[in-house]
């Protein structure tokens, strides 16, 4: 039997019940390290889980940020300087990551503070982590301050991406699956990703093909 939690029930949650519960409900996320230098010179790393899709060309990706009311250094970061990077998390260093979500001071290295290793690459400001193997480089295009709650959308474009060898596909396509790199679900559950099939381009009366079958 179905278990309904309407609206009152959430209300009736406390603050992290209710955060944990509403987070899990939209299902896997990628799990991604935001890696950006404050004007103090100081790196910073967050771990965030909200980047998507915004546009191929030119290259967009946006993420939420949660509202500014409380210091925000990977915010201000990219509102101060204008560059970031977006680096995937692998099983390999997902109990790093997850510790970026720790309130460390805008003084401390975060990259030190969690065991990680700040990389620098064609002259781009902002640090990657260079223990992942998918990495963005971004430079910040617009910044929208949601009405609703105060949380704001950062669209970025892509400017480079670095992967190790094999990752990218003769058609585009990036084998993150290959690359090791994790979802989240919930504040705190990573998840190794498994291929159930790649689908040939839907049509109307046209039966889908398996690509990966065919290129196994």
């Amino acid at each position: 039997m179905n278990h309904c939690f309407d609206r009152q029930a959430i209300a009736q949650m406390n603050k992290f019940q209710r955060a944990n519960f509403i987070n899990s409900l939209s299902g896997f996320k990628s799990a991604n390290l935001i890696g950006s230098k404050g004007t103090n010179g100081v790196p910073n790393l967050a771990l965030i889980s909200s980047v998507f899709h915004v546009g191929a060309n030119p290259p967009l990706i946006g993420m939420i940020m949660r509202p500014h009311t409380v210091v925000r250094d990977t915010l201000q970061n990219i509102k101060d300087t204008g560059y970031y990077t977006i680096n995937h998390v692998h099983a390999d260093i997902a109990a790093h990551a997850h510790q970026c979500s720790a309130r460390y001071t805008p003084e401390q290295n975060e990259f030190i503070e969690t065991g990680l290793s700040e990389q620098y690459s064609g002259g781009f400001a902002a640090p990657f982590v260079a223990e992942s193997r998918v990495k963005l480089a971004v430079e910040v295009r617009e910044i929208q301050v949601l009405q609703i709650n105060q949380t704001e959308l950062v669209i970025g474009e892509i400017m480079s991406v670095l992967t190790e060898n094999g990752y990218v596909n003769s058609d585009g396509y990036v084998d993150i699956e290959m690359a090791g790199s994790v979802a989240v679900s919930g504040l705190d559950s990573y998840h190794r990703a498994q291929r159930i099939d790649r689908f040939s381009y839907a049509q109307p009366d046209t039966s889908l093909t398996s690509i990966w079958k065919a290129q196994s």
